[in-house]
Parts: C-alpha cells; structure tokens; sequence
C-alpha cells in the first residue's frame, strides 16, 4: 500500500512525540500516539478505502481530508482501528452542506459536532450506550470523538482565538460527544431508522452542550414529558434566538422512562409534540425588546407563548440510552443554522442488510 501523505522524522517515543506533536500544533493538550506508518496503514485497511481517496475538504482552511489523514489522525487519538468506517460516514456527514460546519467552526458560540450511533456497529466498536454514555462510560466513544477533533484540528485548521472564535468552547471541543442508543430498550424504532437509515449508522448534530434534566416524583408518561419539556425552554438557548430559522433538540430518555412513556405512548411523533408544547415561555417573561423582536419574527403562539422550536417545524430526535437508575433525561441543544444528518456505516465492518442512505 502506498501511503501518499508528508513524511515527517520524529522520536516515536511517546513523550517526545506529544512535545513535538505540541510544538508543531498537531495536538490538543492530551498524550498522543505516535502515527507510524504500519500503525497508519493498518486503519486505512480497516477502512476498506484507497488511501488518497478524498472524503472531502473540511472547513475552516478547506484542507482536503483524505483517507490516510484521517487514520493518521485517529492513530494519534486512540481509537480503534476498526472505527474508520464510522469515522468516514461522520465526516461525510459533517460535510454536507445543512449540516453548516463552517459555520460551526467559526462562531462565538460553544457548539461542537456530537455523534449518535445506531446498529450492531455500537457493540462491535464498544461505543457506549448505557450509564454514563455522554462521557465515564468504558469503550471508544472518546476516542473516535478525539479523532474527529484531530481532524477538524490538523486537516482544517481549527484554531482557537483564530479560525474558531468560540468564547468559552466545551470539553466536546477536545474529546467529542459520541454515544450510543439503547436500541434494545426502546420502545420505538431506532433514531436512525426514523431517519431513512436502518442498520450501522451515524447521526451528527451541533450540540451547544449538554443538559441534565432531573424529576424524582413524576410517575406518568404525561408528567415526566412536562418536566423535559420544560426544562428544555431554557430563556437562554439559542433556539429563543428571535431570528432564528429553526431549532433542532436531541433530548435522550432513560430506558426506565422510555418504559413508562412508550406504554402510554407508542407513536414517537406523540411524544415529540408533547415535549414540543412543553418547551415554551410567556413572552411576558422577556424585556420589551425581545417582546416586540418576537412578535415581529410572528413567534408568539395564539395563546401568548414563545415556543423553542417554531410551530410546523419540530425538529426533535429523540433517543433511548443512559443508566438504569432513572430520574434523569439528557438535553442537547442545537445552535441554530445546523441540520442532523445522518448516514450509513459501510465498510468492512459492516453487516449484511444494512440500507446505504442519508437525510
């Protein structure tokens, strides 16, 4: 195999290498695994692709990200070899034009790409879907989300205070968010599935964070709906932004809950509008300026409320995953101009049946 990309002379002992690695601007502050070339062409193989096909060019500086860059790079994350076809399918995902990652990249804001995983892929690459899937949790979640960070870092030029202005960024800006769904405990069809994609597949979406979401007395589906809902029309979120086009909400119920809500409701576009009309806030609650900024962009409802997601566009992917001790949801919000794009894992690791596909 001919790997194509610069060669550089440098101590693959592990230390020196990081010194290096951080002189040169090729790390994020954590220890590195020196990319050797049996180590790089070891993950192009796994990713059943020649090494200088282009995947393609990621802002911000538009770098063209070729198969053996990012092995070379998942190679200094950490992550498994056999993630590379996953990893393909996410940077084919970011690259799509709704997904905006130029936009991404560059705004004041914290968000950073997240990762939700469905199919047989989430056991065969250990990604987590159970207690502390979002990050604690053993398995690869962190490191594939490094890698992809690697990538926007050395193949895009990501820079912070530079080609990234975010103010406060988010430990998602280093390690990713990467997390499974609990397929098994759902009590509605697979995320992605909904989605158009059945089998391995990714679904990347722009999360500003994440959101714990706590209720220790509700025991309807109809109550513990309020109280995520609820939660979710925080004043401060960007989908409140009174201009905005859209907001898009990931929002992850436990399986303990996913148990009581799907008894009571097993169309999932039922709980997507129940959480819909929950997530909203009187327009007295705003200033006068941000009343009349509403009013204007006609976000106020017929019964005096501003909802998060504007009436006829919900966009909310709901997930099964987390522990099983309950009491708890997840909320990811988005940053406002980004669409979830999802995509089919193919490649050696991929299983038979599986529908290729992407919305």
């Amino acid at each position: 195999m001919l790997l194509t990309s610069t060669r550089h002379e440098v101590d693959a002992d592990i230390t020196r290498f990081a010194e290096i690695a951080a002189e040169r601007g090729w790390g994020d502050g954590l220890p590195l695994v020196p990319p050797t070339p049996a180590r790089v062409e070891r993950y192009v193989l796994a990713s059943g692709r020649e090494p200088d096909t282009v995947i393609g060019q990621v802002p911000p500086l538009r770098g063209d990200c070729t198969v053996e860059r990012l092995a070379t790079n998942a190679v200094m994350a950490g992550a498994p070899a056999d993630a590379m076809p996953l990893l393909v399918a996410a940077i084919e995902a970011l690259l799509e034009p709704d997904f905006d990652l130029a936009a991404l990249n560059s705004t004041t804001a914290a968000v950073a790409p997240a990762l939700i995983v469905n199919g047989p892929v989430r056991h065969r690459l250990g990604v987590a879907f159970g207690a502390s899937c979002i990050g604690g949790a053993d398995g690869s979640n962190a490191s594939i989300g490094r890698a992809l960070r690697l990538v926007l870092r050395n193949v895009g030029g990501l820079r912070a205070g530079s080609t990234t202005q975010s103010v406060f960024g988010q430990p998602a800006r280093t390690t990713g968010i990467v997390f499974g769904e609990w397929e098994e405990r759902s009590p509605w069809a697979p995320l992605a599935e909904r989605r158009g994609v059945t089998g391995d597949a990714v679904t990347v979406f722009g999360a500003m964070g994440t959101m714990n979401i706590i209720d220790l007395e509700s025991d309807t589906a109809d109550l513990l709906l309020q109280q995520i809902g609820r939660a979710l029309a925080n004043p401060g979120a960007n989908g409140f932004f009174s201009r905005i086009a859209f907001a898009e909400i990931v929002v992850g119920i436990n399986p303990i809950w996913a148990e009581i809500i799907g008894r009571r409701y097993s169309d999932i576009a039922d709980v997507e509008y129940k959480i819909w009309d929950e997530a909203a806030l009187p327009l007295e609650l705003w200033p006068p300026i941000r009343q009349e900024a509403f009013i204007e962009a006609g976000r106020v409802s017929a019964d005096g409320r501003v909802h998060l997601m504007r009436e006829g566009n919900i966009r909310l992917l709901v997930v099964v995953c987390g522990g099983l001790g309950g009491h708890h949801a997840l909320g990811l919000h988005d940053f406002g101009s980004s669409s979830a794009v999802t995509r089919a894992v193919t490649g050696p690791l991929n299983q038979p049946g599986t529908a290729p596909g992407a919305r």
